[in-house]
């Protein structure tokens, strides 16, 4: 064994992780779009077993599960950086829109919350892997 040589020391490459790593860095809105959208997954979960939601139709529960099923998938996509939930809520998103038109439910304000995530995460989407 050599004088100098420690077998106790870690490589200290594998513990830096990739070099790039300070590019891929989760920017402070999608931080904020993803809490934010915890929260709402959360929310959400309580509106399925609301007699409101159960007025609109037979098939809205289960499609708000799925939506919100969807929408965590995304925000936990997006929390890893990832671009396939960025693209992915940008189109689920606009479905959405088109279900909403379609049953008479659509409003501004249904635009308005999705439109600003989008645009935060397609901004950030050339950081994302």
């Amino acid at each position: 064994m050599e004088q100098n040589s420690n077998p106790y020391t870690p490589p200290t490459a594998a513990l830096d992780g990739p070099k790039d790593a300070a590019t891929n860095a989760r920017p402070t809105s999608i931080t904020v779009i993803c809490v934010i959208g915890f929260l709402g997954a959360i929310a959400t979960v309580m509106m399925l077993f609301s007699g409101v939601t159960r007025s609109i139709g037979a098939w809205y529960p289960p499609y708000l599960a799925f939506s919100s099923l969807v929408g965590l998938a995304c925000f936990i996509g997006m929390w890893r950086m990832k671009k396939w939930a960025a693209y992915t809520y940008a189109g689920f998103a606009g479905l959405n829109q088109i279900v909403l038109l379609v049953m008479g439910l659509w409003n501004l304000a249904a635009l308005i919350i999705p439109g600003i995530v989008i645009a935060i995460a397609l901004k950030s989407v050339r950081k994302m892997t």
